[in-house]
């Protein structure tokens, strides 16, 4: 009875939801839940995405050697879907390293936060930390249609200067963080 009654109110509050959105917005929701609804329009990204991290298959097909980057069949590639061309390059070897280093690189923010005294320089820490790990899981996500098309780039991989130099000085806040506790 609750699960019905749950559903009967997520129903009801959803139609007039979805009848307010606009028609892109509409069809950025179609996409996510299945990209062949438009594999020439917006569902193109994403298709060409999961293409190239496949064709990646174990150690991919070398550095530079990348189908989809070469003949540019998949768009935004240095930026929004670097992911997708580290798994078409490095394959699935290459996906898991660039993973690791990023696990690596979270879990030393969060040895920092626990070992600092000060409550404000820890929850700083967190603070880079959450955002990071939004962003990685986001560019990833999206890359493998975990999660729609946004934007976010990856940090210390994509290309855009002004990401990648606050990237640093987060992590020279969290290194001076430490350093001063």
């Amino acid at each position: 009875v609750t699960v019905l009654l749950a559903n009967l109110v997520a129903g009801t509050i959803s139609t007039p939801l979805w009848n307010s959105l606009a028609d892109y917005q509409k069809n950025r929701i179609l996409v996510f839940l299945d990209p062949s609804v438009d594999p020439r329009g917006a569902g193109y990204h994403v298709i060409q995405s999961m293409v190239a991290i496949g064709s990646g298959g174990i150690t991919g097909k070398g550095f530079m050697e990348g189908t989809q980057k070469r003949f540019n069949f998949l768009p935004e590639q240095h930026t929004d879907f670097i992911f997708s061309i580290i798994g078409e390059e490095l394959g699935f070897l290459g996906t898991l390293s660039t993973l690791v280093l990023f696990g690596f690189i979270l879990f030393t923010l969060l040895k920092m936060a626990e070992k600092t005294a000060d409550t404000f320089a820890g929850l700083v820490i967190f603070g880079i930390l959450g955002a990071w790990i939004v962003h990685v899981f986001v560019n990833v996500g999206m890359t493998i249609s975990v999660v729609p098309v946004t934007g976010i780039p990856l940090p210390f991989i994509s290309y855009g200067g002004s990401f990648l130099f606050m990237s640093w000085v987060a992590i020279g806040m969290a290194t001076r963080v430490v350093q001063e506790d």
